[in-house]
């Protein structure tokens, strides 16, 4: 505190108080608020504040808490033993994944996968799950993990895919725990990130391998095609992956040494078995080629006031399994309802299913053709409601539905052919907006309606 006694002392500094009189841990926690790019316009201001902004363990860690400590422990992430400050712009860059995505194509050739993603944070990593519809008949939905993405003891970024999503990863995500499990098929990859909606996974060809045991012993070591080759060398596939002892070794140095171990095990005992192992290898590496993925986030998945029907939605289609639906508004105001999943053959993965130009809703009081069109229609719900399957949601009783919209359905607009032709797929439909924010929709051609439910709330399913 300013001393009021010192003659020096002006009018204007009276009840002021400079920021170097607070303690230090004060002035830690007001640096907490500001962002990187303030905090180094800070540091230039003098020495004593650019030590200030340089410390790891109480400033970056505080930044860090600050932004995702109630999403994820800030301590745990790379076993403890990394800079926050590292920490922080990758944490930073993968915030953006958090959230729901889609797969643009067909994904890889080797797996065939739901096209929807979502990424969560987790205790000390971000992990990626495949969502898609449960076969139950119910609104359940499945979750496979398929991606975790976290940081080594060395700062280093470490990204494993697992394409069926059957390999039970622990909860608090250890590198180390990746070698002990048997019969590994986890596959690194690198995620590339461009812009802000768009990422790739591809494999990672230069990174860790899990199919080596002196690697789930001792831990992993990088390729090298320029290390000698040692009786500690494991092959997988055509790559070799040596302990690195010894100096890196010319050309030829590496083949008569390739050349020696391959002629020692045909003639050494268990030759056979090693051959075996490594043939086997080579097959299932061939026949889990893995593709590289694009993914592309779904930017707006909730409703808003002024976009009521925005976002992801699932309900009960016709043949009773459940179904998920994208609805998005375009830049003219019009709004289009494409289904994500598994659609029939003929059409897209992304397809169709009404779209309209119009998005002023009917209020309140509706004609008789309205009330009759509602009235006739049977809302589709899952099997164990089915004793209910009949009962009707009142029109307009107690305000339940509370607008209508008119919809078509029309694919000449993703099959040319059926364009200028008698198109049975060309229908007229309703949305009836219901007074809880959902909404169903149906067709006229059609006796039901298919009343959809939120997937999510705020990016949690």
């Amino acid at each position: 505190m300013a001393n009021l006694k010192d003659p020096n002392f002006t009018e204007n500094e009276k009840g002021s108080i400079s920021f170097t009189d607070f303690p230090e841990d004060v002035q830690f926690c007001i640096l907490s608020f500001l962002t990187p790019s303030e905090i180094a316009i800070f540091a230039c201001t003098s020495k004593r504040f650019g030590s200030l902004c340089s410390n790891d363990s109480k400033l970056w860690f505080s930044l860090c808490e600050r932004k995702w400590g109630s999403k994820t422990q800030i301590a745990k992430w790379g076993n403890g033993k990394i800079g926050y400050r590292l920490l922080y712009k990758t944490l930073d860059e993968w915030e953006n994944l958090i959230g729901f995505w889609r797969r643009s194509g067909p994904g890889s050739i080797a797996i065939a996968s739901p096209s929807l993603v979502i990424f969560e944070w987790g205790s000390s990593f971000v992990a990626g799950s495949r969502v898609s519809p449960s076969k139950t008949g119910t609104y359940d939905i499945l979750k496979s993990q398929f991606l975790r993405m976290s940081l080594s003891s060395e700062g280093q970024v470490v990204n494993f895919l697992d394409p069926d999503g059957q390999a039970e990863m622990p909860g608090d995500f250890a590198i180390s725990e990746l070698f002990d499990w048997p019969d590994n098929e986890l596959i690194p990859v690198n995620v590339s990130f461009m812009g802000k909606t768009h990422f790739v996974v591809e494999e990672n060809q230069n990174s860790i391998h899990f199919n080596c045991p002196d690697q789930r012993k001792h831990g992993f070591r990088r390729s090298s095609s320029s290390t000698n080759l040692s009786s500690d060398d494991c092959y997988v596939g055509e790559d070799v992956i040596g302990a690195e002892s010894g100096s890196p070794g010319s050309l030829p140095d590496r083949l008569v040494s390739d050349i020696y171990q391959r002629f020692a095990n045909r003639t050494s005992p268990g030759s056979d078995k090693s051959r075996k192992q490594r043939r086997k290898e080579k097959e299932r590496l061939a026949r889990r080629k893995w593709e590289p993925e694009h993914f592309v986030k779904i930017v707006n998945c909730s409703p808003t006031p002024s976009r009521p029907l925005q976002g992801l939605w699932k309900g009960i289609c016709c043949d009773m399994s459940l179904a998920f639906y994208l609805v998005v508004y375009d830049d003219i105001g019009g709004v289009a309802c494409r289904q994500i999943g598994n659609p029939p053959e003929q059409f897209p993965s992304h397809y169709l299913v009404f779209w309209t130009t119009n998005t002023s809703f009917i209020e309140s009081p509706f004609s008789p053709e309205e009330e009759y069109l509602y009235d006739t229609r049977i809302h589709l719900r899952p099997l164990e409601a089915a004793s209910e399957i009949h009962q009707h949601f009142p029109l307009t009783e107690n305000g339940v539905v509370n607008g209508i919209l008119h919809i078509s359905s029309s694919y000449d607009l993703i099959i040319p052919d059926l364009a200028g032709t008698v198109n049975p797929r060309n229908a007229e439909g309703r949305i009836w907006r219901y007074q809880n924010g959902t909404f169903g929709f149906g067709f006229l051609r059609d006796n039901f309606i298919i009343d959809l439910k939120r997937i999510a709330y705020d990016d949690c399913i």
